[in-house]
């Protein structure tokens, strides 16, 4: 059994019964729909969010109905995003294979994004899910917000540390936190155990993010050598942007320069996760990371031992030592 099997376990059986749930809310009268939706479904992730409620919603009670709508709203949303974002960022790929931009055109790309959007409303309004959907849909307003936000800093190219934190949480850690709370209010409407779950999902997507920016400057990738999209996109994470406190003034206008007129070009990529690695930029953001994972795991242990917490526990684990 992998890993990621042995953390579902808790909540094997609502995740079989979510898929089938799932597969068919997707399900269109219009043969384009479901031959895109066909294919998203063949190529699904590690439903990680899915995963996420069910965990939170046992670690308090028994999962509920409202538990699994609000599991298939946080899909519906999550995959739209990222449909949504690989034309934003004219991506071509998607987990290894084709994204929906590449095969069927931006167009196309967005309007199965809004598709899905709509159908997560739907299923949250035809379950009375009222609550849940407000969770979801304020994590979808702090999403678009971060994305822009972050767009606006990378064209001045000055952000700093304390703006690099408020993009993340509402870009990556805001969905997390509206799985674990959805988790936990679909099972209570207990107001402290609720904003618990929903910090141990912040802090979770805090430490996902960081480790997700440290891709960018992985030197022993399996082609060997950096990925550097956010470097190319002209995007100041942390690990770039501790080295740049750290730089000589000098030093860190040249790197700037070069990442503001030549950061399409290999070399320039190369140039600065060199510059990263020498001023300590990756061991700090790991340390940022240990700091964010520290915290989820001691909310976590909160909560009174059961299978659910355990598999928790590894789960917050498991996102942040994952290879990609």
């Amino acid at each position: 059994m992998s890993q990621i099997d042995a953390i579902r376990e808790p909540v094997r059986d609502e995740l079989a019964q979510f898929n089938q749930l799932f597969s068919e809310s997707m399900k269109s009268d219009i043969p384009l729909l479901n031959l895109v939706t066909r294919y998203l479904l063949k190529r699904k992730g590690k439903q990680i969010r899915p995963l996420l409620i069910f965990l939170s919603a046992g670690m308090i009670d028994t999962p509920t109905p409202a538990t699994h709508t609000a599991a298939a709203l946080a899909e519906l949303l999550h995959t739209a995003t990222l449909i949504h974002d690989d034309v934003v960022d004219d991506a071509n790929e998607r987990r290894g294979f084709l994204s929906i931009k590449a095969l069927w055109k931006s167009k196309i790309a967005v309007l199965i994004g809004d598709f899905l959007l709509s159908k997560g409303l739907i299923t949250a309004i035809e379950n009375k899910a009222y609550d849940i959907l407000g969770i979801f849909t304020d994590a979808v307003k702090q999403m678009s917000e971060g994305e822009l936000y972050q767009i606006q800093k990378s064209r001045k190219l000055n952000i700093t540390e304390e703006e690099y934190y408020a993009v993340i949480e509402k870009k990556t850690a805001s969905l997390l936190a509206a799985c674990t709370a959805a988790g936990a209010r679909s099972v209570t409407q207990d107001s402290v155990q609720i904003e618990q779950l929903k910090q141990i999902g912040l802090n979770l997507g805090m430490a996902f993010q960081i480790q997700d920016d440290l891709f960018d400057y992985d030197i022993h990738s399996l082609t060997g050598k950096p990925k550097g999209n956010d470097i190319q996109e002209k995007k100041l994470t942390l690990p770039l942007i501790y080295a740049l406190q750290q730089a000589p003034v000098g030093e860190r206008k040249s790197i700037l320069r070069s990442i503001s007129t030549k950061s399409k070009k290999r070399s320039t990529q190369q140039k600065v996760v060199e510059f990263v690695h020498t001023q300590g930029g990756i061991e700090y953001a790991k340390l940022r990371m240990q700091h964010y994972t520290n915290q989820a795991l001691e909310g976590i242990r909160k909560f009174p031992p059961s299978n659910y917490r355990n598999a928790m526990e590894e789960l917050v684990g498991y996102v942040i030592s994952r290879k990609k």
